[in-house]
């Protein structure tokens, strides 16, 4: 139900990593995610720890679920000298492509403990549902 846009991304991510770049607007850093079925929905869980809920954009454009968000800095007073600084900072950012199968206008979003949770329900359409054989015999005809 769920399609990874970028089979790259990891190795993207990895390199950001390493060269202690911070992801900008033109060029988001990936952020982990989590991606499952759960019932009738689906769950997909993005760890966004330090972020605020304000600095988090969710759109969804047809099939193509789009999550953006930024870390800044911690405001520090004057005279705060930073000696380590390995928590990553700037944009974020994951594309997700979505089955026809799912209802995108009813996506329920919640945000703990630095956890982004999309619940995407299964439309009902999509549902599997018995037919039920009529006992009517009769038939029209048409004529042309």
């Amino acid at each position: 139900m769920l399609m990874r846009t970028d089979p790259f991304r990891e190795m993207d991510r990895i390199v950001q990593q390493l060269s202690g770049t911070s992801g900008t607007w033109s060029k988001p850093s990936v952020m982990p995610m989590d991606a499952y079925r759960e019932g009738d929905a689906y769950v997909v869980a993005f760890d966004l720890p330090g972020v605020s809920p304000e600095a988090i954009d969710i759109d969804v454009e047809r099939n193509m679920l789009t999550v953006k968000a930024e870390r800044r800095p911690a405001a520090r007073g004057d005279g705060v000298q930073m000696e380590l600084s390995e928590r990553p900072l700037g944009v974020f950012s994951r594309q997700v492509m979505l089955a026809d199968t799912l209802d995108t206008e009813h996506i329920e979003a919640d945000y703990e403990a630095g956890v982004l949770t999309l619940r995407i329900p299964i439309s009902e359409r999509a549902k599997p549902r018995k037919i039920a054989i009529g006992g009517n015999t009769d038939r029209k005809q048409i004529s042309g």
